[in-house]
């Protein structure tokens, strides 16, 4: 078994560790997003470090965003296995990543209305 750490490791957001069994499946626990405003945020969650489309498994330890958060576009860029978590876990999911996109498209209107004051 090889374990490589993707996220939340000098860090304490976008908690992502991909697992390697001795048969080539791959288990990712957790996909979660990196949180901030640093220049270093939007290329930790542009780039998994992985092939989404090779992960077999996904488990989900907690519904939190900076665990869940990509899990929208690790699908996006091919995942097509199963994702394993709680009743609980998936009804929370759920909603916080309504709540995260919500509050990341109010983000955006607010740094392009900045820039356009700027003249940028």
């Amino acid at each position: 078994m090889k374990i490589a750490f993707h996220g939340a490791t000098q860090t304490v957001t976008g908690s992502k560790h991909l697992i390697t069994l001795a048969n080539g499946k791959q288990i990712l626990l957790d996909c979660g997003m990196f949180q901030g405003l640093g220049p270093d945020t939007m290329p930790m969650n542009n780039h998994f470090g992985f092939d989404p489309a090779q992960v077999d498994y996904m488990v989900l330890s907690h519904a939190h965003v900076d665990h869940s958060g990509l899990i929208p576009k690790l699908v996006k860029e091919g995942f097509k296995g199963k994702i394993f978590t709680t009743a609980a876990t998936r009804d929370l999911a759920e909603i916080l990543l309504k709540d995260s996109a919500h509050i990341q498209a109010n983000d955006v209107k607010f740094i392009n209305k900045r820039r356009f004051l700027e003249g940028k």
